[in-house]
């Protein structure tokens, strides 16, 4: 049996772009970590894990469904939550619909701290991000990144084909 042909290389383009795209993957945490971290002791995997929990209804969310939200692996988030627990920001409970799964919470200290860390995330963002995008159409570039987060996991529908 013959092996298939090898793709074509990438075009220049696509290089520029795939380079750009792997700067901004490293980028972006690290100067989380710096505007974020030391203020308010959160990573970013840890804000925005609190962050989607808060917005869930009761400020409750299936351990699965924060996995789906934070485009984490189930043991990666299952870490955050831990980590969390450990600082007495989230707790997890039985799930009330079934018992058997579990539900994670803020708890009044995690939804204190969420508060004071927002107004710092808004500053780092518009600093970091928004003021490098004038010009840029958002969402345009939010359905390419939602595109690219999806990957094989949700099939394609009209309104996800086009960006």
């Amino acid at each position: 049996p013959t092996s298939p042909p090898p793709p074509p290389p990438l075009t220049s383009e696509e290089q520029e772009f795939l380079r750009a795209l792997a700067r901004a993957l490293v980028f972006l945490p690290r100067t989380f970590v710096s505007d974020l971290g030391r203020e308010h002791g959160l990573s970013m995997s840890e804000y925005f894990t609190m962050m989607y929990v808060s917005e869930a209804p009761r400020e409750r969310l299936r351990i699965g469904d924060l996995a789906d939200a934070t485009a984490l692996s189930l043991p990666a988030v299952t870490r955050v939550v831990t980590l969390l627990e450990d600082k007495g920001l989230l707790v997890r409970t039985p799930t009330a619909s079934d018992g058997r799964g579990r539900d994670v919470a803020l708890t009044a200290t995690g939804r204190e701290r969420l508060a004071l860390a927002q107004p710092a995330q808004v500053e780092s963002v518009r600093r970091r991000i928004f003021s490098h995008l004038d010009g840029v159409d958002l969402r345009m570039a939010t359905a390419v990144l939602t595109r690219i987060a999806e990957g094989d996991h949700v099939p394609p529908t009209p309104e996800r084909t086009q960006p």
